[in-house]
């Protein structure tokens, strides 16, 4: 083991020791070597105090923890650290259910691999790195998944050419690590779908609303559904399944559209009650009429940086502030941020002076989060970024 070194600026340790997984390029003091972006460095305090390993990245996260201890990061590290993320979504009941073959394998920082994302969808993992040096370990990380996963795993995407650091001049070209063209039907609660993990968002689906599309389901009967922002038509086919009486699917994408037809068709044939349209959204939510009693909102991230926070803000304002206007009485409104530096509090905000503009009556039945697959480190409190409010409109 021979990394180079990062020592601290005095007192800069203190969140280190309190084990938040990053550390920022502003609080180091001097380098021993030379490290390239991506390399294994080891952070030591003022004092000489070994303090982490990690991965450096050039930013202002100049470095992201794999461990507190001092070891060697090769095979048995990545081999250890998925085994224990793959062992916890067996035990949320998420591994080889009759109704579900997709969830979240690694949540970066809440799985202690920061910089990385896997997704499992049936017998295909879509791999994603966040950061330079977890593109660089993608193949070892690709052999721990199979020692893992065993014959479960089938195919390994890996898929990272818009979520590296655009400066990094990498070599980033998806492609198979494991595997080649796959079956692109995965499962969740029963419900079928299509995953475009080679040119959708993100890697293919959001998996992370599965739990929030179950509650929509409960709510969904006999209403008249509005699913805006559908990508691929999550919350529309189980809006479907719970009985509502029409569901209406809306997208700015061409593309996203025709998957929600194609998912809607998997699971719903020639059913008269869905339709889709490719509009923007803010001209549908415009000129569409008070013909809806459950909405849902869940726009792409308004806000990736926080210069662009208060632009965010209004945006979630004047979203939420047509809906209020629009949806019937006694109506339902499902609405999101997936925003990371939007907080709670800045969002219950937003959402609030939307309902005070409308005048009308409003009450929270439910707040709600990403699931137990996207874990939040508990020294890392940043990676709560999905806020959710479930609101009925009088």
């Amino acid at each position: 083991m021979n990394y180079c070194q990062v020592f601290l600026k005095p007192k800069k340790e203190e969140s280190l020791l309190r084990f938040h997984p990053w550390v920022f390029s502003g609080a180091i003091q001097r380098m021993d070597g030379k490290p390239e972006e991506g390399d294994l460095v080891e952070v030591y305090g003022a004092n000489g105090q070994f303090l982490a390993v990690g991965h450096y990245q050039i930013g202002s996260i100049a470095v992201r923890v794999l461990s507190f201890r001092q070891r060697e990061i090769d095979a048995a590290f990545w081999e250890e650290r998925i085994r224990i993320a793959y062992e916890l979504r067996c035990a949320l009941g998420l591994v080889d259910t009759p109704t579900n073959n997709t969830f979240r394998l690694i949540h970066g920082e809440g799985d202690s691999l920061p910089g990385l994302v896997i997704d499992v969808y049936a017998h295909t993992a879509v791999m994603q790195a966040h950061s330079v040096g977890m593109h660089y370990a993608r193949h070892e990380i690709a052999q721990a998944l199979q020692k893992v996963m065993g014959p479960k795993l089938e195919n390994i995407y890996y898929k990272s050419e818009t979520t590296l650091p655009f400066k990094a001049d990498l070599d980033n070209e998806s492609g198979y690590l494991l595997g080649n063209e796959a079956e692109d039907i995965a499962m969740e609660n029963g419900l079928k779908f299509c995953v475009d993990w080679q040119k959708g968002q993100k890697t293919g689906f959001f998996v992370d609303q599965r739990e929030n599309r179950s509650l929509l389901e409960r709510y969904s009967k006999g209403r008249s559904v509005l699913n805006m922002f559908c990508y691929t038509g999550g919350f529309s086919f189980y809006a479907m399944r719970g009985g509502a009486k029409l569901v209406h699917s809306v997208d700015s994408s061409a593309k996203a559209i025709s998957l929600t037809n194609r998912n809607v068709e998997l699971n719903f044939p020639n059913d008269p009650r869905h339709q889709a349209f490719a509009e923007d959204a803010f001209k549908y939510l415009e000129r569409m009429g008070s013909n809806y009693d459950l909405i849902i909102l869940d726009p792409p991230a308004f806000a990736k940086h926080k210069n662009v926070l208060r632009n965010a803000l209004q945006g979630y304002r004047k979203l939420n502030a047509i809906a209020f206007e629009k949806i019937k009485p006694g109506g339902i409104l499902f609405t999101f941020s997936c925003s990371q530096v939007v907080s709670k509090d800045n969002f219950r905000l937003a959402v609030f002076s939307a309902a005070a503009q409308s005048k009308r009556n409003v009450r929270i039945l439910h707040q709600l989060t990403q699931p137990a697959d996207h874990p939040v480190n508990i020294y890392h409190p940043e990676g709560e970024y999905l806020k959710g409010l479930v609101l009925y409109v009088e």
